[in-house]
């Protein structure tokens, strides 16, 4: 799990430092080239940053999540739910394998942000 954990989270690592670069080639671009934008070409300029910027946000949270599964499993603690300390499920860490909680747990919480 350890090897799928760091593969992953290299993986996460590359994807956000290609997403951050080409964010700053597109800011570039449309610093200088502004000339006969409208209302329109600028709300779409806009959106497109916004769209990007999204996207670094959520690698880096995914990577968050990597980052924070490894540290569970070096600290004995992964593989096990932090809301009811119940085991995670295999099946369940094999398709997300950053869970820090079991289904239950999981549905409980998503019901109250619902």
């Amino acid at each position: 799990m350890r090897v799928l954990l760091q593969d992953r989270y290299d993986e996460l690592c590359v994807e956000y430092d290609e997403a951050t670069v080409a964010v700053e080639a597109m800011r570039r671009e449309q610093n200088t080239d502004r000339a006969g934008d409208d209302e329109i070409d600028s709300g779409t300029k806009a959106s497109e940053r916004e769209r990007a910027l999204s996207l670094i946000h959520s690698i880096g949270e995914r990577r968050r999540q990597v980052e924070y599964a490894l540290v569970r499993l070096r600290d004995g603690g992964y593989g096990w739910c932090e809301g009811c300390g119940s085991a995670i499920a295999v099946e369940r860490l094999a398709v997300f394998p950053s869970a820090t909680s079991c289904v239950a747990c999981q549905q409980l919480a998503e019901r109250r942000v619902a």
